[in-house]
């Protein structure tokens, strides 16, 4: 039985730590499908269409090891996973404060459907800090991202904030 896990998010922007996450996620699958949430609340800096766009380009690589979908979602986490098949979720823990937030959301999947589970991925330390709420107020304010972000995706961070 092919084993496929769901890798979702709301990637606005796509970053190292999350191209971080898929790396290793993909060893533990035979398919990841990266689920990408459409969350209009959040004020995304990227489109739905480009954030699919900019994660099928930057886990190419990835894709030599385990066969990778970027799929856009609005609906719960839980039923997008029943609908692409997934056995499993994958999520990226960086702190305490996620891990609070991530044992709230994985009780809650469990009750929904207890045939999917959830893994859990520590972030590497070199990541931990990196949230993409951060990135874009660092590229807003013209910083510097360069280490938080792959260059294709801080190349098209610069041209949306007007700052090439």
């Amino acid at each position: 039985m092919k084993r496929t896990g769901l890798y979702p998010g709301t990637f606005d922007p796509a970053t190292n730590g999350h191209l971080d996450i898929i790396g290793r996620a993909v060893k533990l699958v035979d398919k990841l499908v990266i689920g990408v949430a459409v969350s209009a609340a959040k004020g995304p800096l990227f489109s739905l269409e480009e954030r699919v766009a900019i994660l099928q380009e930057e886990t190419r690589p990835c894709a030599l090891i385990a066969e990778i979908e970027v799929l856009p979602f609005d609906n719960l986490t839980i039923q997008f996973a029943r609908q692409v098949g997934a056995q499993l979720i994958v999520r990226g823990l960086r702190a305490v404060a996620d891990f609070e937030y991530e044992f709230q959301m994985t009780a809650m999947n469990q009750q929904l459907d207890r045939e999917i589970e959830t893994v859990f991925l520590m972030a590497d330390p070199r990541h931990q800090a990196v949230a993409s709420r951060l990135v874009k107020d660092i590229v807003r304010m013209r910083g510097d991202v360069s280490r938080f972000v792959p260059k294709g995706v801080e190349r098209r961070m610069l041209d949306k904030v007007g700052g090439a």
